[in-house]
């Protein structure tokens, strides 16, 4: 049989396969961050459709910490409760199940997170312990502490970010502090035959960002501190550009194929690689190349959760997702995570007579640009003369961006009120 279909363990935690569904704000939690059964039910059909482990959506450890509507939360014992009935149900379903354990990112101002004394990360680090003890009692099989994306330990991570003086800030070592005392205080909690598992950024993919060598830094210490498996990711949620680019660029490997060969060069702990990775035949090369120890899939296992079992059943077909991400549209709707078709591509209306194109800077990939074009625009059943502004990335439209017409005060108004909006912005940082 393939190594993709062996039973293994991760300290401990028997696996029937090497398949693990990434973690996924599922956008099914009541407001209060409690378990539903739209949940429930999504976690039955992930276990049944045969990955061997399931990661859940980042879970915050603390009110404050809150990203999104309707996430998962962990910050009180009232949460217990909720969260039995989706391990119970992976369990009964044949999977495993870990609880990622987060809290806010980049989305919390460089400021604030400058602000914070050391005691404010002191009290945090222990709300992530408090977390751990309630993922035991709610019967998750582990826990991933959530480092990646530009999440809050992520954050701290990067120096783009994190711009501190104090042991929090400076070199790796220092920007990696509060992540190994998270780490330590789970440890704390749980013991050492509780699975911790960490997701990671290989690197931010921004200038001034995490980079691979300051990665595979905190990926030894990690180690050294005793984690028991690596996710490796990459990029910042607030760029979401990278990941097109990749999408773009490797539509048939890993996205972060280079950085996992470099991480197995330097770390033991094993490797669970998500990004890219949309067929049979790729994941098994990575797996047999010793290239990452399991295969790590969240977006095609929305469009189709009994893809594992079909690929163990012999079907061989590429996983049907095309990365158009519509998957999340339902989340910001209120209507939870849920696989929906392409809307038709819209009839052209703008046809463009001059154009000028200005390059754009970091952290836009290369070859991107802002395209300013005068022409014509079909406005209800007229076509009209419109300044046009467009995202472009070599001839290939990102954004169709916003139209202005000639002669007309839209542009300036807009303009008054992007400035208005910057100085409210500013004066609402400046009191924090």
């Amino acid at each position: 049989m393939t190594r993709l279909f062996e039973q293994n363990e991760i300290n401990g935690m028997l696996l029937a396969n090497r398949f693990v569904r990434s973690a996924t704000w599922e956008g099914m939690a009541t407001d209060d961050g409690a378990s539903t059964s739209k949940l429930v039910d999504l976690m039955a059909r992930l276990a049944a459709g045969g990955v061997g482990l399931i990661i859940t959506g980042h879970t915050y450890v603390r009110p404050d910490g809150q990203h999104s509507p309707w996430q998962l939360g962990i910050h009180n014992d009232e949460m217990i409760p909720g969260l039995k009935a989706v391990t119970q149900v992976a369990h009964e379903n044949g999977a495993k199940i870990v609880l990622q354990l987060g809290y806010g990112g980049a989305y919390l101002s460089k400021s604030r997170v400058g602000k914070m004394t050391p005691q404010d990360i002191q009290e945090l680090v222990t709300a992530y312990g408090m977390a751990v003890i309630r993922a035991q009692k709610a019967g998750f099989d582990g826990v991933q502490i959530f480092a990646a994306h530009g999440f809050f330990l992520s954050q701290l991570l990067c120096p783009r970010y994190n711009d501190r003086s104090d042991a929090y800030g400076g070199n790796i070592r220092n920007r990696a502090r509060a992540l190994l005392e998270v780490l330590q205080s789970v440890r704390h909690h749980t013991g050492g035959d509780y699975p911790v598992l960490v997701k990671l950024n290989c690197q931010d993919f921004v200038e001034n960002g995490l980079t691979l060598e300051d990665s595979l830094q905190v990926g030894i210490m990690l180690e050294e501190q005793g984690i028991d498996a690596i996710e490796l990711s990459g990029g910042l949620l607030n760029n979401p550009n990278i990941m097109q680019s990749k999408i773009d660029r490797d539509s048939t490997g890993a996205y972060f194929e280079n950085e996992a060969r470099a991480f197995k060069e330097k770390i033991d702990a094993p490797l669970i690689l998500v990004g890219g990775i949309r067929s049979y035949e790729v994941a098994q090369r990575l797996i047999d190349d010793g290239v990452a120890d399991y295969i790590s899939m969240s977006r095609p296992l929305i469009r189709d959760p009994e893809l594992i079992l079909r690929w163990k059943a012999g079907e061989l077909l590429e996983a049907e997702c095309i990365s158009c991400n519509n998957c999340f549209e339902q989340i910001k709707q209120g209507k939870g995570v849920s696989c929906v078709p392409l809307e038709a591509a819209p009839v052209e209306s703008f046809f463009p007579q001059i154009s000028k194109t200005v390059p754009a800077s970091l952290p836009h990939p290369p070859g991107t640009g802002y395209q300013v074009s005068i022409g014509l625009e079909q406005w209800d059943a007229s076509f009209i003369p419109v300044v046009k502004i467009q995202i472009v990335q070599g001839e290939k439209i990102l954004d169709r961006g916003p139209s202005f017409p000639l002669d007309s005060e839209d542009h300036q108004k807009v303009n008054k009120a992007i400035s208005e909006l910057l100085e409210e912005y500013a004066a609402g940082n400046a009191k924090e």
